[in-house]
């Protein structure tokens, strides 16, 4: 069938944000030229959620994929790069309190393997240098404050994420998306009828009448006004496994004359973490809690007593956070996206990815099968597969704390309700088992990928207490050389400031 047959004819999006507008652009580049006809309505009395602004590598596809260049879409939203992320005071057995987690390139294909030998030497008892730290060419960017970035062209390109204004990227895509004929329509939906079918057959609008499609994307956010309230789709909770569902935000000054940070920091707090997120006008910053251990009054407290005088006179946001997803994310002629569809805390930036492979991937087997039950279960599955193994590992951070001061964090390291190949890949580890073995037979459970656990496992401590000291004869991988490596390299790459006003180009000075 040519594409023009199988797209659908006429879309409606419920819901504006970051999420409604990426899925607009995905579903208008897919199908667009075939004659779909899309239309985004949002209700002008709901606030947007806006408070992801970090993202992992997979967004610079989308980008790519629209042909939207870093100089047309980064000083719009405020944006920095990121090389990774920190995570201060999560351990306390490490030689130091943090470790930082690197997005990964050719660059560390030999330093990657030598991390992973002394890992192996270091797990069955020898002390040898194994902190993630010191293998990564990533690390060593961030420590420099340097963009990821070469300052002249390489081969391949290194993988880096970003930092934005997840508001701004939302109007910035908004924008685009009408330009190039997406209706938007400023709307409330009271009603939702259904056929005889149990499809979505149009929605009762208050001031537009009957809106009717072939295909509907619920970006309602935690209302799930299509997903959950007319298709009573059912939720399935992680609040066994992630205690944190609450969050509050306050931001603060950045000086743009100093150097900027290009990480993420992800600090354990008392009953929680906090992210320190910088944008090129500000900072970012915020504490995701549980609210079963602390108060929001409370939450905001300790969050200003971390961030001291930067958030003096500086407002807070207070957020209540849904974990879980629904079973069904594409329920008859319904796919729900972004919040609607389920949220995992923001720990290792994973929402805007998990919204861009949702749409990218039904769109595939919608191609492939038209919207036959068989296809819609195995996109069903797929995306089930990448939130369940999100989970999992951002699950991980918390079983592996080390610390002591707070119930919240004991009972974290205590939770039992871990899936199978979790305990499968810890049991592995720490009894010095073929742990490469083991993460191949796990393989198809995994969304992250072999130097991900390697970084978690040795970045949180996870090694004997007792060591020996290696023999003369035992082969290590030489840190001090791999330092210098990493150095050395790293000078070959611009500072994130120097490299942020090259792309801003004139815009820069207005962020002064």
């Amino acid at each position: 069938m040519t594409p023009a047959a199988i797209a659908p004819r006429r879309i409606v999006i419920v819901g504006g944000g970051t999420a409604g507008w990426m899925a607009a652009s995905l579903l208008h580049h897919a199908w667009g030229e075939s004659g779909s006809a899309l239309t985004l309505i949002e209700s002008s009395e709901i606030p947007i959620t806006g408070v992801g602004e970090g993202s992992t590598p997979y967004l610079k596809d989308f980008f790519r994929l629209l042909n939207i260049s870093e100089s047309e879409w980064m000083p719009r939203c405020k944006a920095t790069y990121k090389c990774g992320i920190s995570f201060p005071r999560w351990s306390t057995t490490t030689r130091r309190d943090s470790y930082f987690h690197p997005f990964f390139s050719q660059l560390d294909l030999k330093t990657g393997e030598a991390f992973f030998h002394n890992c192996g030497l270091r797990r069955r008892g020898t002390n040898v240098a194994a902190h993630p730290d010191d293998f990564f060419v990533a690390a060593q960017l961030a420590r420099d404050c340097r963009a990821p970035v070469p300052l002249e062209p390489m081969t391949f390109e290194p993988d880096y994420a970003y930092h934005f204004d997840a508001g701004e990227l939302g109007q910035f895509l908004k924008q685009r998306a009408t330009r190039l004929g997406i209706e938007h329509i400023i709307d409330n939906v009271d009603d939702v009828q259904i056929n005889s079918d149990g499809n979505i057959e149009s929605l009762q609008t208050r001031d537009h009448g009957f809106l009717a499609a072939d295909l509907f994307i619920d970006c309602s956010g935690f209302a799930g006004l299509l997903i959950n309230r007319a298709l009573h789709e059912e939720f399935h909770s992680y609040a066994n496994s992630l205690f944190n569902d609450r969050a509050v935000a306050i931001p603060a000054p950045l000086d743009t004359a100093c150097a900027i940070p290009s990480q993420t920091i992800s600090t354990a707090l008392s009953s929680g973490w906090a992210w320190k997120i910088p944008l090129s006008t500000r900072y970012g910053n915020g504490y995701v809690y549980s609210s079963s251990f602390l108060s929001a009054d409370d939450a905001e407290q300790e969050l200003r007593a971390y961030l001291g005088d930067e958030s003096t006179g500086m407002e807070a946001r207070h957020l209540s956070m849904r974990i879980g997803r629904v079973t069904n994310h594409w329920n008859k002629n319904c796919l729900a996206v972004g919040l609607s569809q389920g949220f995992i805390e923001p720990l290792e930036a994973t929402a805007l990815m998990l919204v861009q492979f949702t749409v990218q991937h039904f769109i595939q087997m919608y191609e492939t099968g038209h919207g036959t039950d068989v296809n819609r279960k195995a996109c069903n599955d797929k995306i089930n597969f990448a939130f369940d193994g999100v989970r999992d590992y951002i699950l991980a951070h918390y079983k592996l704390n080390t610390r002591t001061d707070s119930d919240y964090w004991i009972e974290n390291r205590d939770n039992r309700n871990l899936p199978d190949h979790l305990v499968s890949i810890l049991e592995s580890w720490d009894r010095g088992l073929d742990f490469e073995a083991t993460l191949t037979e796990h393989g198809q459970s995994l969304i992250y990928l072999r130097p991900n656990w390697y970084c978690i496992l040795a970045g949180m401590g996870r090694f004997p207490d007792s060591l020996s000291e290696a023999s003369a004869e035992l082969q290590t991988a030489p840190v001090d050389q791999v330092r210098a490596y990493c150095a050395a390299t790293a000078s070959e790459f611009p500072s994130h400031r120097e490299h942020l006003m090259h792309v801003y180009g004139d815009a820069w000075p207005e962020f002064r």
